[in-house]
């Protein structure tokens, strides 16, 4: 088990590194963006959750193409992609440009 831990402290990955602490604080946005989901969606920036959507999908292809693969990286941006693109659903959903399914079922 030490020699696990060891080699893992050492790797290009390693908490020593930015390939580590990059993704430990970009988790810090998914509870602030779990909070969102309790207020209106009414105040959902269309613009800036599509933007994040964007951003979101971009640094998952940097966590793929990077070497070492950065799947740490990769796990936290498809993480914050989900939520994104709720948000997004959810302001879609608010504008008119989705249609509920009751809606389509009673005409």
């Amino acid at each position: 088990m030490a020699t696990a831990f060891k080699a893992f402290f050492n790797s290009p990955v390693a908490p020593k590194t930015t390939h580590f602490w990059g993704p430990v604080s970009n988790w810090g946005l998914h509870p602030r963006d779990l909070g969102d989901n309790k207020k209106p969606p009414e105040l959902i920036s269309g613009r800036m959750t599509a933007v994040m959507c964007v951003y979101s999908g971009l640094f998952m292809r940097f966590a793929w193409v990077v070497r070492p693969r950065n799947y740490f990286l990769m796990a936290t941006r498809a993480s914050n992609e989900s939520v994104q693109l709720y948000q997004l659903s959810c302001y879609a959903r608010v504008q008119g440009y989705l249609e509920k399914k009751e809606d389509k079922d009673q005409q």
